[in-house]
């Protein structure tokens, strides 16, 4: 991690703009941050006419340069592709001081955010999610439900396209997928086998990734099962906010500026928000003026950005009367479970991290010994490089007269299931400033804490063992396990949570700051509880939802 001297931090946290600070010209409408949620969000208002500029400190990722396209793509994933900005470094990334977190945060700053190299399994909430304090008397319930959200699970879907099969008899019914459920292959076949042997349930992933035309957008072609997703892909098949929302977006009039670092939200005399003071491509301070400001900047960035907006008014941070920004950080729990076969099964071909999915163990059974449950997703092993390095386990292939044929013995015959839990929030699980290391700009950087649970550690070794027996019944002969797996922060989750009290929640039920009427969040950072899956598909159905709820209060276009 690049840490940066006092002397270099530029203006001070909270100071008024000087006179070296350029104002811009004041749209309806500021979104920070262009991944998941700001893409769909200013997508969103931009259709109902607002005027809406979206600062992104990253920049577009061109297609050509994605590293599938190039025979140095392994170890991309260890350098400047790494999910981990900390390894990445590049300029458009923030040291994260995780040294006291048992999950290393993974994000990627860029347009399209952490879709750019995401595996793209797109899995609901279940209704029981949104009630967990009433069903299994922990956590705290959120302020809606499952049928309220619907209608912007559907619409999400519809606007990036979700492979898929419909009638999975453990969630709710929904509308028939846009596109065919991507091939589960020889070893998915085997996996069913072992969920069949044990009769417990299966179904093949709702995926982000198309698998037949589908859409306006020029230039999206269907999967062609090259496999590393995670590294971007290069043909818009995967559903990443670069590709799908913001091309719309921006023919419909909104601006997304890239290589804009925001150093604080300001405010007004009141107290509302102003706008934002970033810094340009030049690294030019600049001001940003808005009538309505949205966050979407991931549950590590937006308590970020929220705790260094310091002022007279907010001592210990915008929006942080509650004390809560920060506060109840979820990744979801996750270990790696992987097997090997006595017969290749071409096990590296296909999306890395979609194919099939058990919610056997999704809902609290007490006789467990844990409150929650989790999922079991089909993983696919990577290049060669990545299995002899052990893949996501990271159980090595052994160096020496033996390397060849246990190379040999591994490659295309190991595959995985994840075991990723329901993360419950507790307050001590963190992000503060850190009090030393800062960005290129002198910006206080984030500071991770968390610890496992004891309700967390039962879980993964439960999930572990069911993992287990599925690959022994599918006929896998060695079993190598990590758990927890460190390199597993993809899903950044509850440091600003949503609720009606507002002394226990930052945000109401549209995601509206209850210390401040115009300043909204729309990312991870909302959430209630983690529940089980993979939260895209549920961070962008609620961004959907704030933005029709401001086009109600304050209305389209020419009507504000």
């Amino acid at each position: 991690m690049v840490q940066h001297s006092a002397h270099d931090r530029g203006p001070r946290i909270g100071a008024t703009p000087g006179a070296d600070t350029v104002r811009e010209a004041e749209p309806d409408v500021l979104v920070i941050g262009a991944g998941a949620a700001g893409a769909a969000v200013a997508w969103r208002l931009a259709a109902a006419g607002w005027r809406v500029v979206c600062l992104e400190q990253g920049d577009w990722v061109a297609p050509a340069s994605r590293p599938p396209l190039h025979e140095d793509w392994e170890l991309r994933r260890l350098t400047d592709f790494n999910a981990d900005p900390n390894v990445r470094q590049l300029a458009a990334d923030y040291p994260v001081n995780d040294t006291a977190s048992a999950f290393t945060p993974l994000m990627f700053n860029a347009v399209g955010g952490s879709t750019i190299h995401w595996s793209g399994h797109f899995p609901r909430f279940h209704p029981s999610d949104f009630r967990v304090r009433a069903l299994d008397g922990v956590a705290d319930d959120w302020p809606l439900d499952y049928a309220e959200l619907a209608p912007y699970y559907d619409l999400n879907d519809r606007m990036i396209g979700v492979a898929g099969l419909a009638g999975d008899p453990a969630q709710p019914p929904r509308a028939a997928r846009q596109t065919a459920p991507l091939p589960i292959g020889p070893f998915g076949a085997a996996l069913v086998r072992g969920f069949e042997h044990l009769g417990w349930h299966w179904w093949p992933s709702d995926s982000a990734i198309i698998t037949a035309p589908y859409g306006d957008e020029p230039g999206r072609r269907p999967c062609n099962l090259c496999g590393p997703c995670d590294l971007g892909c290069p043909i818009g098949a995967l559903s990443s906010a670069d590709v799908t929302y913001w091309p719309a977006a921006l023919r419909l009039g909104a601006e997304l500026r890239t290589g804009c670092r925001v150093r604080e939200i300001t405010v007004d005399a009141r107290g509302r928000a102003r706008g934002a003071r970033y810094y340009d491509r030049a690294g030019r301070i600049r001001e940003q003026r808005a009538p309505v400001v949205i966050v979407a900047c991931n549950g590590i960035g937006t308590p970020r950005l929220l705790l260094n907006s310091r002022s007279r008014h907010f001592p210990d941070g915008l929006a942080n009367r509650s004390g809560l920004v920060g506060k109840n950080l979820m990744f979801h729990v996750f270990a790696s479970v992987g097997g090997i076969f006595p017969a290749a099964l071409d096990t590296f071909k296909g999306p890395i991290g979609t194919g099939l999915f058990s919610h056997e163990f999704y809902e609290t059974d007490p006789a467990r010994g844990f409150v929650r449950g989790y999922q079991l997703q089909m993983g696919r092993q990577s290049g060669p490089l990545s299995t002899a390095l052990g893949g996501q386990p990271a159980a090595r292939v052994p160096w020496g007269a033996e390397h060849h044929a246990a190379f040999a013995a591994r490659y295309g015959s190991t595959g995985y299931l994840g075991v990723m839990g329901e993360d419950l929030p507790e307050p001590a699980n963190e992000v503060v400033l850190d009090p030393h290391l800062t960005d290129a700009h002198g910006i206080p950087a984030p500071l991770v804490r968390y610890r496992l649970s004891a309700n967390s550690q039962r879980l993964l070794a439960h999930g572990v063992a069911r993992a287990g027996e599925v690959l022994r019944a599918a006929g896998a002969t060695t079993i190598v396990s990590a758990s927890p797996l460190r390199p597993s922060g993809w899903h950044l989750l509850g440091t600003c949570r949503m609720g009606d009290d507002p002394g226990a929640a930052v945000v109401d039920r549209w995601g509206r700051a209850h210390d401040v009427d115009n300043l909204f969040v729309v990312d991870g950072s909302v959430f209630v509880t983690s529940a089980v899956g993979n939260p895209t598909t549920t961070i962008q159905a609620l961004a959907l939802r704030t933005a029709d709820h401001l086009i109600r209060a304050r209305g389209t276009a020419g009507t504000r």
